[in-house]
């Protein structure tokens, strides 16, 4: 049974940085995808980050620059580095997976999630 579980969420002002990660078990292929999304109160949910066990990234073109992911060698921990964070980054941030060797762009293609780890900033 694959899972997915956040961490390291939290409150931090305008201009500082949160690094959230995601533990995935459970996949028996090697070859998958995993990524970050988010969700603001009243808002659709949207993609953040993807990546695949060929360690190809996609980025929403709006966050590029300021939010990083990665994931360890075994792709069995995944991360988001969150820098220069804005207010409207608060957000529930969810971490999902599918089994794919690319990554879909769209929120409706991911078939397993996590709970999800609150993120506010504060201006």
């Amino acid at each position: 049974q694959v899972q997915l579980v956040e961490s390291g969420g939290g409150s931090v002002q305008a201009g500082g940085f949160l690094r959230l990660s995601c533990s995935v078990s459970g996949f028996k292929s090697s070859v998958y995808c995993m990524g970050w999304f988010r969700q603001a109160p009243g808002k659709d949910r949207e993609r953040v980050a993807t990546l695949d066990t060929r360690n190809r990234t996609t980025y929403a073109d709006p966050l590029k620059g300021r939010f990083t992911i990665y994931s360890d060698s075994a792709f069995k921990t995944l991360y988001l580095q969150m820098n220069n964070l804005k207010p409207e980054d608060t957000a529930m941030y969810y971490c999902a997976a599918v089994l794919a060797s690319w990554c879909p762009t769209r929120v409706v293609d991911y078939t397993k999630w996590g709970q999800g780890t609150q993120v506010t900033v504060s201006s």
